[in-house]
């Protein structure tokens, strides 16, 4: 395996140029690259990131094209369809109930919405719901495969009117980018007045990243650039004029997968999927079913982690600051 050898940026969050190595990482879930990165902690504010971060012209090889998920006729596919309803509606609860306590009205707009599950589920309960992803492949699954209306944009060049949207959800997305802040900011500007911003991220303060350390699924290396703490993450969303009104440390979808897969990256499906490992429709089956048995014997430690404010993501919903 290479290392890069280049000098450390200064901290996105406090330019300070100090930092304490963590360790050492590659791309232990797809296997894109065997480049070898740093996980460094800033010595200054404590936020983690990458280093060095990967180049633009880059980042595309880290993304293939299986990298959204497409449902097939497969009996392992309909089982893979039939999870990820039954965790998303989670999500799609945590949408409902911030809904419920705002009266605005107008568009949910679901950012970084890949293959566009999730804007299907707001839609047949009745939202406006529509996706924004950057990549012209996952808009044009969302659209192909779950017939929902996708804009395949940056945010902040989204063609949306000023103050269009009651909600603004983003998924595992600010932990993608150089500056979440110019995606933060840009959803303020779409936000109506009592409109509320979701987003969800990884906990580098969880319990998952304290054991696993550099084998923690969520440093996601080297796709995932920041990792933040829920402290980090609410400092970040005060700064862009945003406001918490609630925090949630469980997530179905996410906390007992990212336990699994950090144990066994060989079993995930989308791992395997992403990596076009040759498996027959049988072994693909029992490998699933053995995925979901480590699911399910993951459920009990991460609800202890989340009943301790430790869990392995954090989703906030906000609100623009009065």
């Amino acid at each position: 395996m290479s290392e890069r050898a280049t000098k450390p940026a200064v901290c996105p969050a406090c330019d300070d140029p100090n930092f304490r190595l963590l360790f050492h990482a590659t791309d232990r879930l797809y296997r894109t690259t065997t480049e070898v990165f740093r996980i460094i902690e800033c010595s200054r504010c404590g936020l983690i990131r990458l280093d060095p971060w990967p180049a633009q012209a880059e980042m595309s090889r880290y993304y293939p094209d299986t990298y959204w998920f497409v449902p097939g006729d497969a009996a392992a596919d309909r089982l893979e369809e039939a999870w990820r309803r039954l965790v998303l509606a989670d999500h799609v609860e945590f949408v409902r109930a911030a809904l419920r306590k705002c009266p605005a009205e107008g568009l949910v707009l679901d950012v970084g919405c890949g293959g566009g599950l999730f804007v299907r589920l707001l839609r047949e309960r009745g939202f406006r719901a529509i996706g924004l992803d950057l990549s012209p492949k996952a808009a044009a699954l969302a659209w192909q495969v779950n017939r929902v209306p996708v804009i395949c944009a940056n945010l902040r060049d989204a063609p949306l009117p000023e103050a269009s949207c009651a909600a603004i959800t983003m998924f595992h997305v600010l932990e993608h980018l150089e500056d979440p802040t110019e995606y933060l900011e840009a959803a303020h500007r779409l936000l109506a007045p009592d409109g509320r911003l979701i987003v969800q991220t990884p906990n580098a303060a969880s319990w998952q990243f304290l054991l696993l350390g550099e084998n923690w699924s969520g440093l996601d290396v080297p796709r995932h650039l920041l990792n933040f703490r829920a402290s980090d993450l609410e400092y970040l969303l005060k700064c862009c004029g945003f406001q918490v009104r609630r925090r949630k440390f469980f997530s179905l979808r996410d906390n007992p997968a990212g336990l699994a897969t950090s144990l066994a990256p060989w079993l995930d499906p989308m791992a395997r999927r992403v990596r076009r490992l040759p498996e027959g429709p049988r072994l693909r089956l029992f490998k699933d079913l053995l995925y979901l048995g480590l699911l399910a014997a993951s459920l009990p430690f991460t609800l202890l982690e989340a009943a301790c404010r430790a869990g392995s993501t954090v989703m906030l919903e906000a609100s623009k600051e009065s």
